[in-house]
């Protein structure tokens, strides 16, 4: 009887071994990078998702990088990746888009996202979805009206900043960027977009958490905050929708993205479902806000720190208004077009901010053809590149003037 038992024991044993060999040796149609798969099912998912306040290369990707290289295997939220801190590689994920690889998130980026949201497109319908975005907010739209919005937005916005004794910039940049894209987006008034605003803050503290659903955790205060986003969503396109048929249909009265989209889900045999419209417009919310609200808030403190770039900044603004006075091709007080092109080092003040600002620790994809690891996920890590001293020399200093080096070059 003992005999069976130790048979039995070892049999589990060898049986744990193996599949631990197999998880930290996976197969792959190729040679994979080294680094480390971590524990069964797991992987090294903990060690990703904690926190870190810095400017600098994440630990995680940090640590990796001095073992590894810039390219290393791992394994997160149950899936193998490959992650590619070297430029040659990612610039060729981004250019094979749709050849070599395509768009991929792991499932639980999914369920945050959406299940129909535009990364989860493929071919034909990627590509529908991508030019609808594009013919709202493209260049032409930028010209003609998103300019004149947004710079009468900062306006009244800094108009009431300056009423009150003291400003949370944070939170007053990202309430400023979200009442915007909402309106832009919806065509939402401040007073009804409150609600929705909530939802979305909440939806972002727990965005880059770890994948447990249970009360408590940052993860279900996650999915809570787009629940209830998507409610709100839901309740704004179906008033638009009843708003559009008794119009008669085929009328932009808003002159909103949320116009297209009705016209778009109210053809006779229409592309897009309401749950990809749903989708994408709370992605486009999302994207829109959230990136630009911690870019702009970073800016700010980086100026504050640094009032010879501010100086410069402002002796190149200072020159557009005198030009302004003095010429004849002014709009009255709105930047032109011409004006806005014209902004040379706020351009390079940009470009350096949104290096610094982490605005997207990791970009997914997955190979879909022969290359070194294919059917592999591939997690392609901006900010190590962004933060690389071998292509950008002392790269936590706040310096604009490089992009002005790189321009030139």
């Amino acid at each position: 009887m003992i005999d069976y038992a130790a048979a039995a024991l070892s049999a589990v044993a060898l049986l744990l071994l193996y599949t631990v060999h197999r998880w930290r040796n996976p197969r792959c149609n190729g040679r994979l990078p080294p680094g480390s798969m971590g524990f069964p099912l797991v992987g090294e998912t903990f060690q990703f998702f904690s926190p870190d306040a810095s400017f600098d290369i994440p630990p995680f990707i940090r640590q990796r990088l001095a073992r590894y290289g810039p390219i290393f295997k791992t394994s997160l939220v149950g899936h193998p990746v490959v992650v590619s801190a070297d430029e040659e590689l990612n610039h060729l994920v981004f250019q094979q888009e749709g050849e070599l690889f395509q768009s991929w998130y792991p499932d639980s980026f999914v369920e945050i996202l959406g299940r129909d949201n535009v990364g989860e497109q493929q071919g034909t319908m990627f590509k529908y979805l991508k030019n609808m975005v594009l013919r709202f907010f493209g260049p032409e739209s930028l010209r003609e009206s998103i300019l004149r919005d947004v710079e009468h937005t900062v306006c009244s916005s800094l108009c009431t900043w300056s009423t009150l004794p003291a400003v949370e910039l944070k939170e007053a940049v990202s309430t400023m960027v979200f009442e915007l894209s909402a309106n832009k987006l919806l065509g939402l008034e401040p007073s009804r977009s409150k609600v929705l605003r909530k939802s979305f803050f909440d939806f972002v503290r727990g965005l880059i958490s770890f994948p447990l659903y249970l009360p408590g955790t940052a993860y279900y205060a996650c999915m809570q905050g787009r629940m209830s986003a998507m409610e709100v969503l839901r309740q704004v396109l179906e008033e638009r929708k009843q708003s559009a048929h008794a119009l008669g249909g085929g009328a932009r009265p808003h002159g909103d993205f949320l116009d297209y989209v009705v016209q778009e889900i109210t053809k006779e045999k229409p592309v897009l479902t309401e749950g990809m419209a749903l989708d994408l417009m709370f992605l486009l919310l999302f994207a829109s806000f959230h990136t630009t609200s911690l870019a702009l808030t970073l800016a700010v403190k980086l100026l504050s720190d640094h009032p010879h770039v501010l100086d410069e900044l402002t002796v190149e603004h200072e020159t557009i208004l005198n030009q302004r006075q003095t010429g004849n091709e002014s709009d009255g007080d709105t930047v032109t077009w011409k004006e806005y092109k014209s902004m040379t080092f706020t351009s390079q003040v940009i470009s350096e901010t949104v290096r610094l600002a982490n605005i997207a620790p990791g970009i997914f994809r997955k190979t879909l053809k022969d290359v070194q690891f294919r059917g592999w996920g591939v997690m392609v890590c901006p900010l190590a590149v962004h933060l690389n001293p071998e292509i950008y020399p002392d790269p936590l200093t706040f310096n604009p003037s490089r992009f002005k080096v790189t321009l030139n070059s």
